[in-house]
């Protein structure tokens, strides 16, 4: 009998070792700084309706969370989920290893010149031959070079900017690489050492400055978190000349989209319901807390289904601009129910489509 029990306890001992909840390996980290499966949160500008606010608050949002929390952190200290997960880069010296591979790329890099001919695309990857994370953002100028340990800029305060991260296997790293072919993003500090080459040799063309042979205009990948939340990553090149939400993902998904990305004046696109399924623009967020603000403080870039039931939520590169369907970007889609409803509430007001009478 006690040699059952015994048995019993060492596979549930190895069991939970094995779950991602317990990995010690490189991963996403919350707000307390556990490994998560993923997270998403979301800056708060500076200017909301009726209030000036120190532009580096922010809204927080897990699994295990359920709905968008105020962060008792700021986003331009080392604490809080972004932090932390950005550590495990600058803190652990991971940039300094030959056996993980990491790329922070941003097409307005931290103190550099902007240069023309890259996607429109920001974020970080870093992992190892088991496992790693991949955050995407919208924050210009961001993140910091490792050697100079988290630096949040001060330009990355005055608009709403979001970001995601995902912790995911080796494999799947792989496939978010090939995405990233498409795009062509900046990267600006990167490494593949000697180990991955063989595996990486996109990456190692992007962190050389050469852009990958690519085989068609755009792709589309089912790509799998390590406690198997989907999402589904759409990658378009420059060549791809179309808005990547009114051209693609809305007919690909077969969801009506409202569309939230930063709108300037005489630049953006008009709300499109010209194809089978409808782009719409976001005129006002309200996050909870009575928290408002107009798009055109807001740098994010995402989009809901119209109808609840199809459950689609989308965050991205571009904006909806005339500028931006010449240049590469992507989405990450989820029909994650905590995600789709923290988003779809946060819509207060859009613009439908006008019609001729």
């Amino acid at each position: 009998m006690v040699s059952s029990i015994a048995s019993f306890l060492l596979i549930a001992v190895i069991f939970l070792c094995r779950t991602p909840c317990c990995s010690s390996g490189i991963s996403c980290q919350n707000e307390a700084g556990e490994p998560v499966d993923w997270f998403i949160i979301y800056k708060l500008p500076s200017y909301k309706i009726g209030e000036v606010g120190s532009g580096v608050d922010y809204m927080y949002l897990d699994s295990s969370v359920g709905s968008w929390q105020m962060s008792k952190f700021m986003v331009n200290t080392s604490q809080g989920a972004v932090g932390n997960t950005l550590n495990q880069l600058y803190k652990g010296q991971a940039y300094k290893s030959n056996s993980s591979v990491y790329a922070l790329y941003n097409d307005a890099p931290p103190n550099m010149d902007y240069v023309k001919g890259y996607g429109h695309s920001k974020g970080v990857l870093l992992f190892d031959r088991s496992q790693g994370f991949w955050l995407s953002h919208t924050v210009p100028h961001f993140p910091s070079f490792p050697e100079r340990g988290y630096v949040y800029p001060s330009s990355g305060k005055v608009n709403g900017q979001t970001a995601l991260c995902a912790t995911h296997n080796y494999d799947q790293l792989l496939l978010i690489v090939k995405q990233m072919a498409y795009i062509y993003p900046r990267l600006y500090n990167c490494s593949v050492p000697a180990p991955f080459l063989a595996d990486l040799p996109q990456l190692a063309q992007l962190c050389g400055g050469t852009k990958p042979q690519l085989s068609s205009d755009r792709r589309v990948e089912q790509i799998f978190s390590m406690q198997g939340e989907k999402f589904v990553s759409f990658a378009k090149s420059e060549k791809f000349v179309d808005d990547i939400y009114t051209g693609w993902v809305a007919q690909d998904l077969d969801a009506d989209l409202l569309v939230e990305t930063w709108r300037t004046m005489g630049h953006d696109m008009p709300s499109n319901c010209s194809l089978h399924r409808h782009t719409m623009n976001i005129k006002r967020i309200k996050l909870p807390g009575l928290v408002q603000f107009q798009s055109n403080h807001d740098h994010s870039k995402w989009c809901v289904s119209l109808l609840y039931e199809e459950q689609v939520t989308c965050l991205g590169d571009l904006n909806r601009e005339k500028a931006q369907i010449w240049r590469g970007g992507g989405l990450v889609c989820t029909f994650n129910p905590i995600i789709y409803k923290a988003f779809r509430q946060a819509v207060n007001w859009y613009n439908k489509c006008k019609t001729s009478i």
